[in-house]
């Protein structure tokens, strides 16, 4: 073997390796359980921040209107402006709903660069309560989450409280490959962040945080120009020495169907912002690419293929009998480590998503590692994002810029 085998080798190793940590992390987290005591009913102020609307969102937003909790829930959804689509699915929830406190909100303030801040700064002032609930649009939650979220906060050194969430309507092929980044890859890559310190970041679909908590931070105002605001409001938050809670209920996202396109600048967008957050975890992060090492290491193999019986080369060889051709060990190796990684994943969707049908094929994982290297090097060679639409411009620690 010569040094280049070898230095392929030892990152194949390695990337299976910490794939297994990432792994046996997820095994041991207590994913989907429910609290045996779901009484703690503090009062909770929803902030809904919206823009547009598809076929999903209806069901979305209704799903916060059914969950079993005792306590008191006020729901603010916050649009930027009152011709939003979005308005007349709200209005003929509030209609269906009569009695609940819901109110409809237009936000037209700008305030800062982030305009889901924006929103959330201008509901705040018309929160009631004390426990301050934060949702993305495209998300529906089973009808005990609340009651398994608010339970965390029993510990008073509790202050936020975040979950995982699963893309759950992947329809079509460019979106089965971002499920296997989001409900295989992304939940165990937190967790083996989480077993070896404290989480001190929060996850964005669904966090529910104490006001007071917020208030040290300086309030969503504090947050009005960052890309990575969920990220940024969990960090600042533990800075101040409070804990973070992982709630083992598991939320949805559901999308509208997106395109190779879509899908593409929806995980760049993601790499940037994690980038920006974590710079340098996240350039090592590529050795933990379980499909690209070992294909590297299986192509370094291919000039040592010899079908000279009884003969070992420099590349050595496991020997068939009778044919008398050799098949690298190298080869036999990378292609069980490239296996190993195809199963590993499939396990990790099987469990995270009950629903067999949105589990993606297991063909789609070597071609999600690879286009992800391709996102890594993109994550580093440029500072714009789309979201919502827009394309901003951040600078390198997260900020945004402008907005064109």
């Amino acid at each position: 073997m010569n040094s280049l085998n070898a230095i392929f080798a030892a990152l194949a190793l390695l990337s299976l390796a910490l794939v297994l940590w990432q792994w046996l992390a997820a095994r041991r987290f207590p994913l989907h359980r429910r609290v045996a005591d779901p009484s703690f009913a503090s009062a909770v102020t929803l902030l809904k921040p919206l823009k547009g609307c598809d076929e999903t969102t209806a069901a979305s937003l209704q799903s916060w209107f059914h969950q079993n909790y005792p306590g008191p829930v006020q729901i603010l959804f916050g649009v930027a402006e009152a011709n939003d689509p979005v308005c007349k699915i709200v209005g003929g929830l509030i209609e269906q709903n009569p009695g609940r406190d819901i109110q409809l909100v237009i936000c037209g303030e700008t305030l800062g660069t982030n305009g889901k801040i924006s929103t959330l700064l201008q509901l705040e002032r018309l929160a009631k309560y004390e426990l301050i609930l934060v949702s993305d649009a495209d998300v529906r939650v089973p009808l005990d989450f609340l009651a398994n979220a608010a339970a965390f906060l029993r510990d008073e050194q509790t202050a936020l409280v975040n979950c995982f969430y699963r893309l759950a309507n992947p329809v079509t092929t460019a979106m089965r490959w971002e499920a296997i980044a989001i409900n295989a890859d992304f939940w165990s890559q937190v967790l083996q962040a989480a077993s070896l310190k404290p989480l001190d970041f929060a996850l964005g679909a669904a966090i529910l945080v104490r006001r007071q908590a917020l208030a040290q931070i300086g309030g969503f105002k504090s947050l009005a120009n960052c890309l990575a605001d969920d990220y940024q409001l969990g960090h600042r938050i533990a800075e101040k020495g409070h804990r973070i809670a992982l709630c083992p209920v598991v939320i949805e996202c559901w999308d509208a169907p997106m395109n190779w396109r879509d899908v593409w600048h929806h995980q760049l967008r993601w790499a940037r912002t994690i980038r920006s957050c974590q710079p340098l975890p996240y350039f090592f992060s590529i050795l933990a690419n379980a499909t690209f090492w070992p294909l590297l290491w299986l192509i370094s193999e291919l000039p040592g293929l010899s079908v000279k019986t009884g003969q070992i080369t420099d590349y050595g060889f496991f020997q068939t009998s009778g044919s008398g051709v050799g098949i690298p060990c190298g080869m036999m190796v990378a292609i069980a480590l490239l296996l190993i990684r195809m199963v590993l994943v499939q396990n990790l969707q099987r469990r995270f998503t009950p629903d067999r049908k949105l589990v993606s094929p297991f063909w789609l994982v070597p071609v999600k590692d690879l286009l992800q290297v391709a996102l890594w090097f993109g994550a580093f060679t440029g500072n714009t994002v789309e979201w919502r639409g827009q394309r901003m411009k951040m600078s390198g620690d997260g900020t945004l810029l402008e907005t064109k």
